[in-house]
This record gives structure tokens, sequence and C-alpha cells, in this order.
């Protein structure tokens, strides 16, 4: 892992440490975790995040500052619910943190069926 990255998980481990079922693995080139088997957000190797969120909510997320369509290669867009954070845009634990909410309130839903 790079630096950026190592120091990204590390963040990311401590803000949810609380959660009860949770693991991580090498997913979307990044270090990606999942809450409840499904996953919340990866950490890329340039220190910015992945996050997944409620593809209803995309636009309204999108206009975030740091947040980019997520693209998996070059001009491939992955489509609806998939969002890249720019790693200036959580460089603190207070956005981090409101991102990893954003993703914890879709995996919520999806885990108990709603969705």
């Amino acid at each position: 892992m790079t630096p950026e990255q190592t120091e990204l998980v590390e963040r990311i481990r401590a803000l949810i440490a609380d959660e009860p079922v949770q693991r991580e693995g090498s997913m979307f080139g990044g270090r990606s975790f999942m809450v409840n088997e499904k996953m919340i957000v990866s950490a890329l190797r340039d220190g910015d995040l992945l996050v997944r969120v409620d593809a209803d909510r995309h636009d309204e997320i999108l206009t975030r500052p740091g947040a980019m369509q997520a693209e998996m290669g070059s001009g491939r867009d992955m489509g609806p619910g998939w969002i890249e954070v720019a790693a200036d845009a959580i460089s603190d634990d207070e956005r981090l943190s409101s991102w990893i909410g954003i993703a914890m309130d879709y995996n919520r839903i999806v885990t108990s069926g709603r969705s």
C-alpha cells in the first residue's frame, strides 16, 4: 500500500471500530471496508475514497466538495451510487466521518432489505 492509502486505512478502521460486523479486503483497486457484508468505502492508492451511496441520492451527494463520479478505469463510469472523494476533501476526521456516515446510511437501508 502507498503511504496515503495506509494512513486512510488506519483512519477508517478507527472510525468504524464500533461496527459489530465488519471486514476488509482488496477490491476496486483499494482496501475496501465492508459492514454487514456490504461495502461501504474503499481507500484508494492515492488517498482518495470510493464511497457506496444510495443511488437515489447520487446527484445530490455528488455536489459535496471533493466528490466526483467514480470511474473504473479511464472513462468507464461506475454508475449511480458510486462516488469518489478527493483526498484533500477528507483531510480531517470530521469530513471523513461525514462520508462514512453517508455510506453507513445506505448500508443500513440495504441490510434491512428496504432497498
